[in-house]
C-alpha cells in the first residue's frame, strides 16, 4: 500500500522526526569519543591528534596513562531513538585549552550527558559549573572504567555537589545499548523538566536544532 503524506498532516502528526542536539561533556580521557563511537548509527566523525611531548606537559595523564589520542574540536555522532526522535550528538573537548569551544557547541543544544571518572571526579566540576550556569539541562553518566571503584551514584552525588533532581546513572561507554540507556535517561529528564509551549510559540521543526 501506497504511504499518503497528506494523512500524515491532516491527523496533526509529524512525519518528520525531531532532531535534537544533545552535548556529551566531561574531563579529559573519560570515554566521549567511545561513547559517541558505540551509539552512532553513522560513522562517527573525530578529531582526534596524536598527543605529543608538548602537549603531554599540557594535559596531564595522572590516571590516564595509556590515552595516546585527544579530541581537539569535537566528535560527532546520531542516533534514532524512536520514530519521532534523532539525536545528533556533539562531544566536546576535554582539555582546558580547548573549553573555549564548549560556548559554540552549546548553541541549540537541548541538554548534555556529563560523563564522570570515578578516579578522577572533580574533571567533572567544569562541565558541571557550565551547565548550570547556562540552565542547560543534563544528567551524570558515571562511565565505569575496568578495575576502577564502583561507587553508589548518591555517593557520587554527594560528592559533586549535585542538586537531588538531576538523574545519575552508570554506564560502559564502549558498550552501544548502555549509551543508548543513558541517552534515554536523560531525554526524559528534559521532557519532564521542559517549559509549557502555548501553540504560537512552538518552536518549528527547522528551528529545534542549530
Amino acid at each position: 500500500m501506497d504511504y499518503d503524506e497528506s494523512s500524515d498532516y491532516e491527523s496533526g502528526h509529524d512525519p518528520f522526526p525531531t532532531a535534537l542536539k544533545i552535548l556529551v561533556a566531561g574531563g579529559f580521557g573519560v570515554g566521549k569519543t567511545t561513547f559517541v563511537g558505540a551509539v552512532s548509527e553513522i560513522a562517527p566523525l573525530s578529531t582526534e591528534e596524536l598527543l605529543t611531548t608538548v602537549s603531554a606537559a599540557t594535559d596531564s595523564l595522572d590516571g590516564v596513562e595509556n590515552k595516546v589520542e585527544t579530541t581537539v574540536a569535537m566528535d560527532f555522532g546520531r542516533i534514532t531513538l524512536d520514530p519521532e526522535h534523532v539525536l545528533y550528538l556533539f562531544g566536546t573537548p576535554g582539555q582546558e585549552r580547548f573549553w573555549f569551544m564548549w560556548d559554540e557547541l552549546s548553541e541549540g543544544a537541548l541538554g548534555a550527558v556529563i560523563l564522570a571518572d570515578t578516579r578522577r571526579l572533580e574533571d567533572c566540576f567544569a562541565a558541571v559549573d557550565f551547565f548550570e550556569q547556562r540552565g542547560l539541562g543534563f544528567i551524570v553518566a558515571v562511565n565505569e572504567f575496568d578495575g576502577s571503584y564502583r561507587y553508589d551514584p548518591e555517593e557520587v552525588r554527594a560528592a559533586i555537589d549535585l542538586d537531588p533532581e538531576i538523574p545519575i546513572v552508570r554506564c560502559d561507554a564502549r558498550i552501544s545499548s548502555s549509551g543508548v540507556q543513558t541517552l534515554l535517561v536523560l531525554v526524559r529528564h528534559l521532557l519532564a523538566h521542559a517549559p509549557a509551549h502555548s501553540p504560537s510559540t512552538e518552536p518549528t521543526h527547522d528551528a529545534r536544532i542549530k
